[in-house]
């Protein structure tokens, strides 16, 4: 399983670059990345709040709605998303709904509301993906937190007011 977890940590490392590349969209830094497989890059989104200020466009929610438009149910069965920050209870039940089949994350959502505090742009639910998860029909498999300090690093400066 070493080859594995050596893809894991190199994809999530891809999801931090993509969150940062969506701090200079003006973004907020959380970016997801849909892999096959075989490793290869099917889908990447970065989160989508800007311009219209819309606090559900989360990367992983825009994510799953892009693989229900262009996917079949089967790919989307055996891919694995790679988020920079633990989805959301919002965001659990898109990649649920969307029937991914594997989930790996880097920051914990405990662990992010830490530094987010209580910044009116990211009122951060302390409700753990896998719990959301553990309540569906179909299993989802969650990895995670992985290289949460990486993680971490992605949002310094951010969430200061």
């Amino acid at each position: 399983m070493p080859a594995q977890c050596d893809r894991d940590e190199d994809l999530l490392r891809r999801t931090f670059a993509v969150a940062r590349r969506s701090l200079t969209h003006g973004n907020h830094p959380f970016a997801a990345i849909l892999v096959d497989q075989q490793g290869q890059v099917l889908i990447e989104m970065e989160n989508g709040y800007m311009p219209a200020r819309d606090s559900t466009a989360h990367a992983e929610r825009l994510l799953a709605t892009e693989a229900c438009r262009t996917l079949t149910d089967d790919i989307r069965a055996t891919a694995t998303l790679y988020s920079s920050a633990e989805p959301c209870a919002m965001c659990a039940g898109a990649i649920y709904w969307a029937g991914i089949g594997r989930v790996v994350y880097g920051l914990s959502e405990r662990r992010l509301r830490l530094l987010t505090g209580d910044h009116p742009e990211n009122p951060t639910l302390d409700l753990p993906c896998r719990e959301v998860f553990s309540r569906g029909q179909r299993p989802t498999e969650v990895i995670g937190p992985l290289l949460g300090d990486e993680a971490e690093a992605v949002h310094e400066g951010v969430w200061q007011r």
